[in-house]
């Protein structure tokens, strides 16, 4: 749990920054073997694209620099939605942590549980989910 807690607040010190940059205040970290292995900001209005949400970069970061973070953790302060949530299945993280619900977009409620659902066998199980 206290593990949980140092990489949510790394989460928070993040989303102040994209909050400091004019965008929604989430960020996002990547955990593998104990290390933060990717890590992003909301960037979606800074950049012009609608993808650009933090769980996303900070996936992106972590495939950019360590090659994959399939079986790795993804914390973010905020529940992904359901476009992360396909990032997330896509690449084959294994537990996603997070703090607040983000409500009928977020990747575990119904219908749209992209997250949490096992009905697409070829992405194998479903990510344990931990809400802190």
């Amino acid at each position: 749990m206290e593990e949980h807690l140092i990489y949510l607040n790394r989460c928070l010190e993040l989303a102040k920054q994209a909050a400091a940059a004019g965008e929604s205040p989430v960020g996002s970290v990547i955990v593998k073997d104990g290390a933060i292995i990717g890590e992003g900001t909301e960037q979606s209005r800074r950049l012009k694209d609608v993808t650009r949400h933090a769980e996303v970069v900070a996936v992106l970061d972590a495939v950019q620099h360590h090659g994959s973070c399939e079986g790795a953790t993804l914390y973010s302060n905020m529940e992904p939605c359901i476009l992360c949530a396909y990032v997330i299945r896509h690449y084959r993280i294994a537990q996603v942590v997070f703090s607040n619900y983000c409500g009928e977009l977020g990747g575990t409620a119904q219908p749209f549980n992209l997250l949490t659902t096992d009905l697409i066998a070829k992405w194998g199980a479903a990510p344990t989910i931990t809400v802190l």
